[in-house]
């Protein structure tokens, strides 16, 4: 399961648009359903309305009824694997469990596998 969708958030980051950074970012989420759904990096002008990879990929499958996240990978042309920042990190918190797996990964196949614990230990939770 890993390597495929570290291979499927590598592809979306092709799809980022990012004419600002230049720098792509790719996700992919697979369901507890199996399905997949993946995000790139969408660049405004007013850059606070920017959406990340990450995001993208979340609402997407809650847009489309699945709420059951298995796992999360997320890729960057970084030198150490990328890491999300916060605003993804708490929407992770509103969607992911302890049991959803998050690949963080670079374009030199470096994958570091971590989870919602450890990327936000002190989250906001209703």
């Amino acid at each position: 399961m890993r390597d495929e969708l570290i291979k499927q958030a590598k592809n979306a980051q092709q799809y980022a648009y990012v004419p600002y950074s230049n720098f792509q970012v790719g996700a992919a989420v697979k369901m507890v359903s199996g399905k997949v759904f993946t995000g790139s990096n969408i660049e405004n002008a007013s850059y606070s309305l920017t959406c990340c990879a990450e995001r993208t990929a979340i609402f997407k499958a809650v847009s489309e009824g699945e709420t059951d996240f298995l796992a999360l990978a997320v890729t960057g042309n970084t030198e150490e694997p990328i890491s999300p920042c916060g605003a993804c990190r708490q929407v992770m918190s509103e969607f992911f469990t302890d049991k959803t797996t998050i690949y963080l990964g670079n374009l030199h196949g470096d994958v570091y596998e971590s989870s919602l614990a450890e990327l936000l230990p002190f989250r906001f939770k209703l």
